[in-house]
């Protein structure tokens, strides 16, 4: 039986690079929102949730906890789910 192990940095860590200068707030504040929800996902893909039903705001909170990310609002618990349904 294949055991799933949580794994969340990359083997080779990427070159962070600036962000764009001169975008309203707001898209900073989404943009980082998107890369928080995305690294969610993964974590949860990885520890065998494959179903946004199984993934309630409780769960996703822990795997951040989990992860060392800060808790996410609601908006992003939603965006993490959407993730989950449509990226099947």
């Amino acid at each position: 039986m294949a055991v799933a192990t949580l794994t969340t940095k990359p083997l080779i860590p990427h070159q962070k690079k600036p962000l764009p200068a001169g975008q309203p707030r707001e898209w900073y504040v989404s943009h980082n929102r998107r890369l928080k929800a995305m690294r969610l996902t993964i974590a949860l893909l990885d520890s065998g949730v494959y179903h946004p039903a199984t993934a309630d705001n409780r769960r996703i909170r822990a795997t951040a906890e989990r992860i060392g990310v800060h808790v996410p609002s609601d908006t992003t618990c939603r965006m993490v789910r959407a993730l989950i349904r449509y990226g099947r």
